[in-house]
């Protein structure tokens, strides 16, 4: 498993909480929030940080939720900058969360991404271009189906799927565990959503089940066993 740490900044506010979450080499720098104007400054940051390539945004987008009750955590990713919103504590909806779902330019990516947009429509919430990872993965020739699988494919970051999924998410007070969950999820979607979308796939494109390079050595193998062949008959029909 890729190892995987926390670390509160201990520069928090009565706004915000900020954490160092580490996963293998990646730093993702967490914001835990329940205020709007928090909100607005992580939108507002991300769209001046990627101003020359907003027509080709990918966001990582999860949510997370307790059976039957309704989202209780948005999170988002861009980069290494993730926040997770609390949306049961919310005041009030940020008109630029709202803004910055509906617009058509942003792609935001996740594993089942169809089921966080449906209960998000809780909130009034919509996403105007949500893009199911596996349909990405599958048209790029991968074989996973669920976000652990196409990370260790894709990223090759191996994650293991933690029983934290099934816990109380609508506490105020979200625990470590919890928050490096959600970081990393929304991260990983991002990446995978990020490699497949702009072509940098570091573990190598798939054909058919294979990578590209393996299939390469299997061509160059092929070759070499035809050029011994064919020296070998030569040889033969000299003796003859």
């Amino acid at each position: 498993m890729s190892n995987l740490t926390i670390q509160d900044l201990d520069i928090s506010s009565e706004t915000h909480s900020t954490y160092r979450v580490q996963i293998d080499t990646n730093i993702i720098h967490t914001t835990v929030t329940s205020t709007p104007s928090v909100v607005d400054q992580y939108i507002n940051d991300l769209l001046y940080t990627h101003r020359s390539r907003l027509n080709r945004l990918v966001v990582g987008l999860d949510t997370e939720w307790r059976p039957q009750n309704p989202v209780a955590t948005l999170q988002l990713c861009v980069g290494h900058k993730c926040l997770i919103f609390q949306l049961l504590y919310m005041p009030h909806v940020p008109l630029s969360l709202i803004n910055f779902l509906n617009n058509p330019m942003y792609t935001f990516v996740g594993v089942e991404i169809e089921k966080d947009v449906e209960k998000l429509l809780y909130y009034n919430l919509g996403v105007a271009n949500a893009v199911d990872l596996r349909s990405l993965a599958v048209g790029k020739g991968f074989v996973g189906k669920g976000l652990r699988s196409l990370a260790r494919e894709v990223v090759g970051l191996v994650i293991e799927k933690s029983e934290i999924s099934w816990s109380t998410w609508d506490d105020e007070w979200l625990s470590d565990d919890q928050i490096s969950y959600a970081c990393v999820d929304a991260f990983v979607s991002f990446e995978i959503g990020k490699r497949l979308i702009w072509g940098d796939v570091k573990k190598g494109w798939r054909i058919g089940g294979f990578r590209l390079f393996k299939l390469v050595m299997l061509v160059l193998m092929l070759l070499f066993l035809y050029l011994i062949l064919g020296s070998v008959d030569l040889e033969d029909g000299k003796d003859g």
